[in-house]
């Protein structure tokens, strides 16, 4: 493969690892307090951080704090913010509105494992935003997508799950299987292998969660009677409706719709796992974004403002096992007091009609910039964005799946882009996925230090390769 320019696959790869070299010195030499608080975190804490997914060679960038669309390291670099805490953070950081209500209630008392008025007022905007009438709440993605499962199981009486190869739910077990994979292993797309993401996961465990392609309904289709035929029909499919952790990968033209049947037809529970998309693509969430409704919608990150957060949406027929007590749904900080009342501010306040027209403009703006860039330099690559997310995808093929993902993704170019951004002001979720998170406290400023990071990137990028 050739780009636009006569540049070849193989150059770019290897401009790539001139530029890498260049860019990681370049970030080590300004991250000092990083490097030393790293030594030190290193001595208490695991890898030096909390989680897996905040580890990077040699050390990670430690912050300080964050104000509107910026955060700053500790060695005091300003960086426009489009992390945003992996999409928690699309309401900007601090926001006036969220600090004033979490400011209020920790006055009144923190926790008290009780219910409070802000989680009825929060259950009533989730209500008429998602359509699903009965919600209840968690503390994680990993806790909404675990106890839908759970709540689908028991309705059904069956115990296998069907997800999409390539698609993250959450760390727990059941669904941390074909996740990241090499090429080789993913399978056919009618009998795609259900592989464990890491150790620890027993193997009945992971034979139970059956994946199937993303944009495939014929494949969906095939394999779940195939599972009925073997009497093993599936209690749900639990899926994102956007794809978000490669990249962003859209649903195609009725593949949507066509699953909402397949599901439906079958006496499958259709879980759509919004703690991505939900408040971040519309106020609806991918749900209202792409008009199919789902039987249960798990939500987190966003929904809390920045606090600890998740929720289960569902319809009135499905939570009655929850309401009976069949199915056990449990949690000492379960609409916690200090997270419904960043919860309540956050709907009613912030993510208001012309807060999503903003990010809208935004992101409209952003994805056009990158395009533009990258057809200038002839780089391989398109962008995709749907409200406050987006990426840019370096690949000389549309990206539909995890197949098609792992086949034609330059996986080179997103590490590289990272640190270029970095080095720039730009801090961006690690990854070789490159997914951005705008947020309503972004400015046509922000998208300027974005686009003249990528223009940086690809005027290099080419120029080394040729």
């Amino acid at each position: 493969m050739t780009t636009r320019t006569g540049v070849s696959r193989a150059a770019l790869r290897a401009a790539a690892a001139t530029l890498t070299e260049r860019e990681e010195a370049r970030l080590q030499a300004r991250t000092p307090a990083s490097k030393r608080m790293h030594a030190r975190a290193v001595r208490s804490m695991t890898s030096g951080v909390p989680s897996s997914y905040q580890v990077r060679d040699p050390w990670p960038i430690y912050l300080t704090h964050g104000r509107g669309a910026r955060v700053w390291d500790v060695d005091g670099t300003e960086y426009s913010d489009f992390h945003n805490g992996y999409g928690s953070m699309v309401q900007g950081h601090a926001h006036p509105a969220i600090v004033r209500a979490v400011g209020e209630r920790i006055a009144l008392g923190s926790h008290f494992a009780m219910p409070t008025e802000d989680s009825i007022v929060v259950s009533e905007e989730l209500a008429r935003r998602f359509g699903l009438p009965r919600w209840r709440y968690v503390n994680s993605g990993s806790e909404a997508t675990m106890d839908a499962i759970r709540i689908a199981r028991g309705i059904t009486g069956r115990d296998t799950i069907i997800k999409i190869f390539g698609s993250y739910h959450g760390h727990h077990d059941y669904v941390m299987v074909s996740i990241g994979t090499p090429y080789a292993d993913i399978g056919p797309a009618d009998h795609m292998n259900s592989l464990g993401y890491g150790a620890g996961i027993p193997q009945a465990v992971v034979d139970l969660t059956v994946p199937v392609p993303f944009n495939d309904a014929p494949a969906m289709l095939r394999r779940v009677e195939a599972l009925v035929a073997e009497d093993r029909a599936p209690a749900c499919v639990i899926m994102e409706a956007a794809m978000m952790n490669l990249g962003v990968v859209l649903p195609e033209p009725g593949y949507l719709a066509a699953v909402r049947e397949i599901t439906a037809r079958h006496g499958i529970i259709l879980i759509f796992d919004e703690v991505k998309t939900g408040l971040c693509v519309a106020a609806g969430g991918a749900t209202e974004r792409f008009g199919v409704r789902p039987d249960m919608v798990t939500l987190a990150k966003a929904l809390g403002g920045g606090l600890p957060s998740g929720a289960i949406g569902a319809t009135a027929e499905i939570m009655e096992i929850v309401a009976t007590d069949r199915v056990k749904q449990v949690g000492t900080y379960n609409g916690n007091p200090l997270t419904m009342a960043a919860a309540r501010a956050s709907l009613l306040e912030v993510l208001t009609g012309d807060a999503y027209a903003h990010l809208e403009r935004l992101g409209d703006r952003l994805t056009a910039g990158c395009d533009e860039i990258l057809a200038r330099h002839g780089l391989p690559g398109y962008t995709v964005s749907v409200g406050s997310k987006g990426c840019v995808n370096f690949t000389d093929a549309l990206i539909r799946d995890y197949t098609s993902f792992m086949e034609h993704q330059l996986a080179e170019l997103p590490a590289l882009a990272w640190l270029y951004n970095a080095n720039r002001g730009v801090l961006m979720a690690p990854g070789r996925e490159e997914e951005w998170t705008l947020s309503v406290q972004h400015t046509d400023a922000d998208v300027d230090r974005y686009l003249d990071s990528l223009d940086q990137l690809a005027h290099d990028l080419v120029r080394a390769a040729a």
